[in-house]
C-alpha cells in the first residue's frame, strides 16, 4: 500500500484471534469475571455525537468478543467516561479508573480521548498506570515524541494529514494560494502550521492565516478577510461544530473556492448543520465512511448495540478496540506491559487492514482518505 495513497479498503471481518464476528456459535462463555475498558471521550455538550459515535465502535466490538468466548477468559465491559471536551475535566475523571484500580478490578485499558487537548492533558497521568492506553483519533504530533511506553493511536498524526492535505491542494485542486483558518485548540493550530511547512515545499503560499474560537458559529470577519486575500482554495483545521457554519457564510457571501476542512470534520453535523451549502466541499478522514468497510450485518450488529447508525468516528473505536484485544490474545495476558510489546511486534488484523506499530506507538504507514461531499453525502474522492 502506498505510504500516501488514498485507499478504498475492503469490508474484510477477520474472525481471528478469537475476534469473530457476529454468531459465533458453540463459544465457551467467559470464566474469569469481567475486565474493564474506559472509554474517555466527549458524551455531553458540543462534541457529543462525535464520542458517541466512538462509544458505539467499542462496545460493538466489546459484544462480539464477548460472543465469541471473551477475552482470555474475562467479560470485556465497556464503561464510558464524559469528558465534556474539557482538559480539566478529562484529568478530573481519572479518579474513576484509579478507583477502579484500587478496588481490585481488572482494567485493561483506555481508549480515548477524542481530542489532541484532552488527550495531552490525561497522558500525564495514564503515562504512570499499569494501563494501555489507544486513542481513536488524536492526531497531535507531540503525543508520540514523549517516550510514554503505553500509548498507541490507531490513526495518523498531524503531519501525515498535513502532507497529503497538502498534496490534494497542490496537486489535485490546482490549488497556488490558499487560505489557511483553524480552531484555538492544540489540534487546529498544530495542524494548520504543519500544513503551511507542507505548502510552502509544494511551492503553495498560505495568503492568509486566520485564528478562530472553538465552536464559533459566525464569520462575518473572517469571510470579508477571505474576500479581500482572493485565495483559490480554503484550508480550516478544526471541528464539525465550526466547519459548517464558515461554510454556509462563505458561500452566502459569494466564496465559492473549493474548501477542504480537516478531519474534525469527518461527521454528519458539517453536512447537516451547513445550511444546504456543504455540497462540494472535501473533508480528509483518519478511517474510510462505515459503508466502505462495513457490510449489512455489521451495520446491522451496530444498530443492535447502539439503536442508532455507525458515523464516521464509529470505525475508529471499533478498531481501537480490536486492538486492545488482539494485543492481550497475543501477549495471552491483560498486564499492560506484554501487551505494549505484542502490540509493537506484531502485526494486528483489524477491520481496516493489518496494522503494524512503531516503538512510539505510531502507525506504520499510516492513511489518510479524502471525502466531498456530493449528494447530501460524503463520498471518497480516487486521486
Amino acid at each position: 500500500m502506498k505510504r500516501w495513497g488514498i485507499i478504498l479498503l475492503a469490508a474484510i471481518l477477520l474472525p481471528t484471534l478469537g475476534l469473530a464476528g457476529c454468531g459465533s456459535g458453540g463459544a465457551k462463555a467467559p470464566t474469569k469475571g469481567d475486565v474493564l475498558v474506559f472509554v474517555a471521550v466527549p458524551l455531553s455538550g458540543f462534541q457529543a455525537n462525535g464520542g458517541q459515535t466512538v462509544l458505539g465502535g467499542v462496545r460493538l466490538a466489546a459484544a462480539e468478543i464477548n460472543r465469541s468466548g471473551g477475552l482470555n477468559g474475562y467479560r470485556v465491559v465497556v464503561e464510558p467516561l464524559d469528558d465534556e471536551s474539557d482538559s480539566d475535566v478529562a484529568v478530573a475523571q481519572i479518579d474513576a479508573i484509579q478507583a477502579a484500580l484500587q478496588r481490585g478490578d481488572e482494567v485493561l485499558g483506555i481508549i480515548g480521548h477524542l481530542n489532541s487537548g484532552q488527550t495531552l492533558a490525561a497522558m500525564t497521568t495514564y503515562a504512570t498506570m499499569p494501563l494501555i492506553v489507544i486513542t481513536p483519533t488524536a492526531s497531535e504530533q507531540s503525543l508520540s515524541q514523549k517516550g510514554y511506553t503505553n500509548f498507541f493511536r490507531v490513526n495518523a498524526n498531524d503531519a501525515v494529514q498535513a502532507a497529503v492535505d497538502a498534496r490534494f491542494l497542490a496537486e489535485r485542486l490546482e490549488a497556488k494560494r490558499v487560505a489557511v483558518l483553524f480552531n484555538n485548540t492544540e489540534y487546529g493550530q498544530g495542524l494548520a502550521q504543519s500544513l503551511i511547512q507542507e505548502l510552502q515545499a509544494l511551492g503553495t503560499e498560505a495568503v492568509l492565516q486566520i485564528e478562530v474560537e472553538e465552536g464559533q458559529s459566525h464569520y462575518d470577519t473572517e469571510v470579508a478577510q477571505i474576500q479581500n486575500a482572493a485565495p483559490d482554495a480554503i484550508f480550516y483545521a478544526g471541528y464539525e461544530i465550526e466547519a459548517p457554519y464558515l461554510r454556509a457564510q462563505l458561500v452566502s457571501a459569494g466564496v465559492t473556492v473549493p474548501m477542504l476542512c480537516s478531519d474534525g470534520a469527518f461527521l454528519a453535523a458539517t453536512i447537516d448543520e451547513a445550511d444546504g451549502t456543504a455540497e462540494g466541499m472535501y473533508v480528509s478522514a483518519f478511517a474510510p465512511s462505515p459503508r466502505a468497510v462495513g457490510d449489512t450485518a455489521w451495520f446491522e450488529a451496530y444498530q443492535a448495540v447502539e439503536y442508532r447508525n455507525p458515523d464516521t468516528y464509529s470505525v475508529n473505536g471499533y478498531v481501537a478496540m480490536q486492538v486492545l484485544a488482539q494485543g492481550a490474545e497475543l501477549a495471552n495476558s491483560i498486564e499492560a506491559d506484554k501487551i505494549a510489546q505484542a502490540l509493537r511486534q506484531n502485526p494486528i488484523p483489524t477491520l481496516l487492514e493489518d496494522l503494524t506499530f512503531d516503538a512510539n506507538g505510531d502507525l506504520i504507514d499510516p492513511q489518510i482518505w479524502i471525502y466531498q461531499v456530493s449528494d447530501g453525502e460524503f463520498q471518497q474522492v480516487d486521486w
